[in-house]
């Protein structure tokens, strides 16, 4: 069953982020995917995430729909104007690709290039906006299109606010939801007490909430985290947990797994696991949820 299939009808879909290389050999990228792709629903493929330049979200995910898995393509404001936005949606359609997330992109001072520019032609509104557009069969100039593409669509929401914050972040997922986003994409979740301001506010049975599950590689990476990386809580009892563990790595791996599974016991639409180049320990996730 297809990914928008599976959301629509209301079950638990299972996403893999999968980074595109920082080269041109794409053979590590497919031998981790082949290895998971009867266990996910479809790989998540980022935009240069962090502003880390690698290859295109269009190029990795046209990479893995050759192969024959299903994927989701972040199309972002922050590298393209609205010119080449939509000429990758039309390519991406092209190519089978049928599912995408729109995001606005992080700051390339973040990044590895600092010296780049951002572009941000369009805002993420207006990039909703157009990809509707195209779906109607017109470009954002008005000009009518030869062949229409017809996509899935998801962005992302910050599930972890609270206050004023929050209702800035709810008026955000409306304006996103009258523009056609069907599924979100939430920041790393490893205390999903976290998330009830958020989850009183929402109807889940028409608001498709994705946590991301985000892989651990160490305490002090969780510690890291927890102190300085703005709207994550990591209770200091899992820190301790890895901490004491045996085998830490294993702990690590074990934590994503419970995440996984409570996620999909309180009725969340599904889970987006990321690994941030471990994506070889996906299967090692996967065989333990």
């Amino acid at each position: 069953m297809h990914l928008k299939s599976k959301i629509e009808t209301g079950e638990f879909v299972l996403l893999a982020e999968m980074e595109p290389p920082k080269g041109a050999d794409i053979s590590a990228m497919i031998r981790h995917a082949r290895r998971v792709k009867e266990q996910v629903d479809a790989f998540l493929i980022p935009e240069m995430s962090n502003a880390v330049m690698r290859m295109s979200a269009l190029g990795g995910a046209i990479v893995l729909q050759q192969a024959g898995m299903e994927t989701v393509m972040q199309i972002c404001c922050r590298d393209r104007n609205r010119l080449a936005l939509q000429a990758d949606l039309l390519a991406a359609s092209a190519c089978g690709i049928s599912s995408i997330m729109a995001v606005t992109g992080s700051d390339p001072k973040f990044g590895d290039h600092h010296q780049a520019l951002a572009v941000n032609d369009i805002s993420i509104l207006e990039l909703l906006d157009a990809v509707q557009k195209l779906m109607k069969g017109r470009d954002m100039a008005g000009v009518d299109l030869n062949g229409v593409p017809s996509f899935l669509v998801g962005s992302t929401v910050n599930s972890h606010l609270k206050g004023e914050g929050l209702e800035t972040e709810l008026s955000a997922l409306q304006e996103k939801t009258h523009r056609g986003v069907t599924f979100f994409i939430t920041p790393p979740v490893f205390d999903l007490s976290v998330l009830g301001p958020f989850l009183n506010r929402i109807d889940r049975k028409t608001v498709h909430i994705i946590p991301t599950v985000l892989l651990l590689k160490s305490a002090g990476m969780a510690r890291y985290m927890a102190r300085n990386v703005d709207h994550v809580h990591i209770p200091e009892a899992l820190i301790s947990r890895i901490q004491n563990a045996p085998d830490k790595i294993r702990e690590c791996i074990r934590i994503a797994a419970e995440t996984i599974a409570r996620l999909k016991a309180e009725g969340f639409s599904g889970a987006c696991i990321s690994t941030i180049g471990w994506e070889d320990r996906l299967p090692d996730i996967l065989e333990q949820f």
